[in-house]
């Protein structure tokens, strides 16, 4: 069950962000994950709302949170990152055929080359860092991406 602040037109941060990755993993808004309640995370809001028998204001307060699936666990990683999510990580990077070595859960050296090559291959900032941009990006059949190639 999610909960938060009320969030509408202009507002911005973190919690933004948290619904913005919602409706992309639901594939009802696009990217960027920026933090920016704007036109387009307010008719992602009011989609769902009307789809969940939600008055369609495009507002999220306590009624739309409660009816929000839950945040998926998708944190920052990058080189020195250890445990489950990068576990994960390794995983989705082997079914798109770009790691090859142990999944062991630390982000080291080949985690950091594949993960390279994965932005290179899908035109996204090359850095090395799983943010929300590497994690969301469309990057097979049907809009997945890595992040639900991961699971």
């Amino acid at each position: 069950m999610n909960s938060g602040p009320t969030l509408q037109l202009g507002s911005t941060g973190a919690d933004v962000k948290r619904i913005q990755r919602i409706f992309v993993q639901n594939k009802s808004l696009g990217l960027p994950i920026d933090g920016n309640f704007g036109p387009q995370t307010e008719q992602a809001v009011k989609q769902y709302q009307s789809g969940n028998g939600l008055v369609a204001d495009g507002i999220v307060g306590p009624l739309t949170w409660n009816a929000l699936p839950p945040d998926t666990d998708t944190p920052e990683l990058s080189r020195g990152s250890t445990g489950p999510t990068v576990t994960r990580l390794q995983k989705g990077l082997t079914v798109m055929h770009l790691y090859s070595a142990a999944i062991d859960g630390d982000f080291g050296p080949l985690t950091e080359a594949a993960v390279r090559t994965y932005q290179t291959q899908h035109g996204i900032t090359v850095d090395g860092i799983v943010g929300d941009e590497t994690w969301f990006i469309p990057a097979g059949a049907a809009g997945a991406t890595l992040d639900s190639l991961s699971h």
